[in-house]
């Protein structure tokens, strides 16, 4: 008998799968990147750095696009009180996306980038060769033509049906995600303006709309499993998304202070960044507030961890780390170091790697038929996944961080004598290297674990 409110939240199956299928992809290909950096040589013929790292971060990109989705499917239809519009539109859409994605990753893989330039038409309408936006030409006008089709799906379900505050911040994030996207096509010839234009995307994305999405997506599972009222919810939810685009749009500056733009975005991104913090620290005390003040025990106990634990470590990713290197003096220092690579590793999986987990622990009791929860032995290795995975990542973040405070030092600062050059600084790196690729394998470790909880409830998926 089928667990779910709505029968068309079905469709959010098969955008959950493939994420997870993409998700592990990525992770692979990190430990394949981790590698490189201590061994050179190591698939060098095969998949050289510049073609891994490229594959590692679409795949980041893609699968959480996925997981937003299939989120949005599963949430909108209950949100909305209403069948969602049209599943079948939904399934399309999902094979869709499906193929251009894996045509795309194979295309990075099998052919040299500068002939997949030029077999898909690069030269006529020229948008690739951006780091998170190397995809053809073709394929974001896909990304593009799936993106109008999801939203059209999404918008009428909530049109024809219940109004609700997670709802409306919802699409109006997934608008802004596709709106946002759109500047990936404006390709300028000035670096100074190819870079200040891309951080449109990249910036005001996870800093920005994406933020709006977890939010949404971490009150409706509040809800769920706290049976706190609504109404509570949805205040604080309209506090944090508040705080969160008046710092991070203006907080956009952060990216501009070394791009030959006017002084001022130095004092401008320096403020607004500074603030950035709180939004994220709001919701650690919203969601441990509301736990506390559950009315109700939900069975669902990892679905309850990976809600606290997206907020501690957004927090901690997105906030605390963003924030010791957002002011422009100690950026003039540390920008594009390894502490960037510190931040950003820690914010992802905190903010937006988590979410997706979270609302995926939630749902997919209720689509795969098993009931309001998985069994208390699934739930148990979902834990024991999401320790492995979450721990694993706080040394990788720990260990980028010394990392990048030696790469300052060494590459930098003048204090230190006499700056060594980029290669032979990272020779003196290496040992941070090493240790954040057996962290690496840990989090492979808690990948699988995570993974392997599906398979112990025995129910086919519906």
């Amino acid at each position: 008998m089928s667990t779910l409110k709505f029968q068309s939240q079905s469709v959010a199956t098969p955008y959950f799968i493939f994420a997870l299928f993409l998700f592990t992809g990525q992770i692979i290909f990190g430990l394949v990147m981790g590698l490189q950096y201590v061994v050179g040589d190591f698939l060098a013929g095969a998949i050289p750095f510049n073609v891994a790292r490229m594959v590692h971060t679409n795949l980041l990109i893609v699968w959480l696009l996925f997981g937003f989705m299939g989120a949005a499917y599963f949430l909108v239809p209950e949100e909305s009180e209403t069948e969602l519009y049209s599943p079948k539109l939904a399934i399309l859409l999902f094979w869709v996306f499906a193929a251009a994605g894996t045509l795309t990753i194979l295309g990075y893989l099998l052919v040299p980038y500068s002939t997949l330039a030029q077999i898909t038409g690069n030269e006529y309408f020229p948008t690739m060769g951006r780091e998170f936006l190397e995809q053809p030409t073709i394929t974001k006008i896909g990304i593009v033509i799936v993106c109008l089709g999801f939203l059209f799906n999404i918008g009428m379900t909530i049109l024809r049906g219940r109004k609700t505050v997670i709802n409306m911040v919802l699409i109006t994030g997934l608008i802004g995600l596709a709106v946002f996207f759109l500047f990936s096509f404006y390709n300028p010839e000035n670096i100074a303006m190819d870079k200040l234009f891309w951080w449109f995307v990249v910036h005001l994305w996870v800093e920005g709309v994406w933020e709006l999405i977890m939010g949404a997506i971490l009150a409706f599972i509040l809800i769920k499993i706290t049976g706190v009222d609504r109404e509570i919810i949805e205040k604080w939810l309209y506090v944090i998304i508040a705080m969160a685009l008046i710092s991070g749009l203006l907080g956009t500056g952060h990216h501009f202070f070394w791009l030959a733009t006017p002084g001022y975005w130095q004092w401008v991104g320096s403020v607004f960044s500074a603030l950035e913090p709180l939004p994220f620290f709001a919701m650690v005390l919203y969601a441990f507030n509301m736990v506390n003040n559950r009315r109700r025990e939900h069975p669902n106990k990892a679905a309850t961890l990976w809600a606290l634990g997206t907020a501690v470590m957004a927090f901690l990713g997105a906030g605390v780390w963003g924030f010791l290197h957002t002011l422009a003096p100690v950026n003039f220092y540390t920008h594009g170091t390894q502490i960037t690579a510190a931040h950003g590793h820690m914010a992802f999986y905190g903010a937006y790697v988590m979410i997706v987990l979270t609302i995926i622990s939630y749902a997919m009791p209720k689509l795969r038929g098993v009931g309001e929860a998985s069994s208390n032995k699934a739930q148990v290795i979902e834990m024991w996944g999401f320790w492995l995975m979450t721990v694993a990542m706080v040394f990788i973040t720990l260990f980028l961080t010394g990392a990048g405070i030696l790469q300052v030092w060494l590459q930098r600062l003048p204090e230190s004598g006499e700056a060594l050059n980029f290669m032979a600084t990272q020779d003196k790196l290496s040992i941070f290297y090493w240790a954040r690729e057996a962290a690496g394998v840990i989090f492979l470790i808690g990948l699988i674990t995570y993974l392997s909880n599906f398979f112990v409830d025995k129910k086919a998926v519906k």
